[in-house]
């Protein structure tokens, strides 16, 4: 059976499996990576940093889609 780790997406708790990429956890949250904007633990992540960060039990991440004249909670 495969580890999973906590953490809180959008104030929402979900769980993924241990070692899981920013980017294949957004895919799995069936999102595209090029229209949302990441907040990392209450930073603001860039994306040339996305594919290094390994999600970490009791991460805290604000998604927001970018959508034409503004932005939208997920």
């Amino acid at each position: 059976m495969s580890e999973l780790v906590t953490l809180q997406v959008n104030g929402e708790p979900r769980q993924c499996p241990v070692q899981t990429r920013l980017p294949d956890l957004l895919e799995q949250l069936g999102m595209n990576p090029r229209l949302v904007a990441v907040e990392y633990n209450g930073e603001i992540l860039h994306r040339q940093f996305w594919s290094e960060t390994q999600i970490q039990n009791g991460d805290r991440l604000e998604i927001v889609t970018i959508v034409g004249g503004g932005t939208v909670s997920f």
